[in-house]
């Protein structure tokens, strides 16, 4: 496996993150980094950082261009990683995946920094995560294309983000999704790029696998209690069931955010115990969700 080029698909939250580490660790390698924006993109500010890091910036759309388009974007490249997410629109995973083979890519890092999908399986509440499916299958049925699966967890944040409805300062209310003892992994975005970058240079080259991080593995009743000691707070505690989530899912079965909901209260495939993790036996340092809560969260003003 050569590390000659990588080529970054999309550069959001998380391909930005990718980025920044793939340019500390290009150097030494003399490893061509390059990142595919939309035509619209090309002039962003951001566009403009990355080139002054010594990204290339090149032209494409995941969502509209064909698949042999995007393979002849690819076929340039010894590895590519999809830091595009749900976004793009149905179908477009799928046909990223095809399109790494089609090019000949060496190496395909698919979105999948999430959950263990093998684990959640076919037919869960959130019905976007079978297409996930279909690209492991695919990667699996082929022998020409390597392939790298990195399970992230939920982004650390999201368990902080009011309309998510886990921890909401703004109510001082917390929410255990499934019960209490149901347990979920996160990792920040920051420390995915950092893990993203050491997991692609790794030597000897890792390939065909399912590599997991997690910057903690947490209860619902653990996250609680981490963000009323870290705080000095005594947030409100409530818990929704699988079956109410279920209920409520049914009664707006089109609300995104609901499906989450329930596929994390069902607990499966959504955590890991940390010892498996690359960066456990790495022995890479991340954050925890104290941390987290430390650098990122204030106590909440007292609602009068």
């Amino acid at each position: 496996m050569t590390a000659s080029s990588m080529l970054v698909l999309g550069a959001g939250e998380l391909g930005m993150a990718v980025l920044r580490e793939l340019v500390v660790l290009a150097a030494p390698h003399n490893t061509r980094i390059a990142v595919l924006l939309r035509p619209a993109s090309l002039q962003s500010a951001a566009a403009q950082t990355l080139r002054e890091q010594g990204v290339e910036v090149l032209a494409g759309d995941l969502q509209n261009d064909s698949q042999s388009t995007l393979a002849a974007l690819f076929s340039g490249f010894a590895t590519v990683i999809c830091c595009t997410g749900f976004a793009a629109g149905p179908g477009t995973q799928t046909k990223l995946a095809r399109a790494a083979i089609e090019g000949g890519v060496q190496r395909y890092i698919p979105w999948q920094f999430g959950v263990d999908y093998d684990v959640i399986g076919r037919g869960s509440p959130q019905d976007t995560f079978d297409e996930q499916l279909d690209v492991r299958d695919l990667l699996r049925g082929q022998q020409a294309t390597q392939w790298l699966i990195i399970s992230t967890g939920m982004f650390t944040s999201f368990l902080f983000e009011p309309s998510f409805g886990v921890v909401d300062l703004t109510q001082h209310r917390m929410h255990a999704l499934g019960d209490w003892d149901t347990a979920v992994t996160v990792t920040t975005p920051q420390d995915i790029g950092r893990l993203t970058a050491r997991i692609v240079f790794a030597e000897p080259a890792l390939g065909n696998q399912v590599v997991y991080t997690a910057g903690d593995t947490l209860t619902y009743r653990q996250l609680a209690d981490t963000v009323d000691a870290v705080l000095g707070i005594t947030l409100k505690r409530a818990c929704w069931s699988v079956p109410t989530l279920l209920a409520q899912l049914a009664r707006t079965p089109d609300d995104n955010l609901q499906k989450y909901r329930a596929v994390f209260a069902q607990g499966n495939g959504v955590a890991w115990d940390p010892a498996v993790t690359f960066n456990a036996q790495q022995q890479i340092a991340v954050t925890s969700v104290a941390q987290w809560v430390r650098l990122n969260l204030t106590a909440p003003t007292t609602s009068r």
